[in-house]
């Protein structure tokens, strides 16, 4: 049975392992390259996932092995502080297919409603990741723009939709 948890410090090194896991299956859906994540130190990944008034990091466990994980991130400026960011949904393509993902999407959002009284979601999602916008289309985000040459891998530029999800 797998079960969803707030990362905490002790779990840097299987956060890392599966953010590189990541950026090897889904290249054009994680920002940094395999070197950049590789570059990132123990202590840096540790206070990545370490939640704090303005981040929080869900993990999903196989019982010790992390196998999903998504972040949740806000602004502390008072005049933006009432949306958050979702960022980084990544299941272990072994492990799809059993609402995972959808999962660690509701803990996020339940965090950063009843925690942070977020009244809104946003995220950005390649636009030519079709399972991944329909993820975020079931779990009741819109889209709301998109932005071209968003990101670069190798000689090819992807756009990125803006999706919005609203609590109140």
């Amino acid at each position: 049975m797998v079960t969803v948890r707030l990362l905490d410090p002790h779990d840097a090194e299987q956060f890392k392992a599966l953010r590189l896991l990541a950026v090897d299956n889904a290249p054009t859906a994680i920002w940094p390259t395999r070197q950049e994540e590789m570059a990132r130190s123990t202590e840096e990944i540790a206070n990545r996932v370490r939640s704090t008034p303005t981040q929080a990091v869900f993990g999903a466990f196989d019982g010790e092995v992390l196998v999903g994980i998504t972040g949740v991130r806000r602004e502390p400026l008072r005049q933006v502080h009432h949306k958050a960011t979702i960022w980084g949904v990544f299941v272990n393509p072994s492990y799809r297919g059993r609402g995972i993902a959808q999962t660690l999407l509701s803990a996020a959002t339940v965090h950063a409603s009843e925690q942070w009284d977020t009244i809104q979601l946003m995220l950005c999602v390649n636009a030519e990741n079709l399972p991944a916008k329909r993820l975020y289309a079931s779990h009741g985000f819109q889209t709301f723009g998109l932005e071209p040459r968003a990101m670069k891998v190798g000689d090819r530029f992807y756009d990125e939709e803006h999706m919005c999800k609203q609590l109140d």
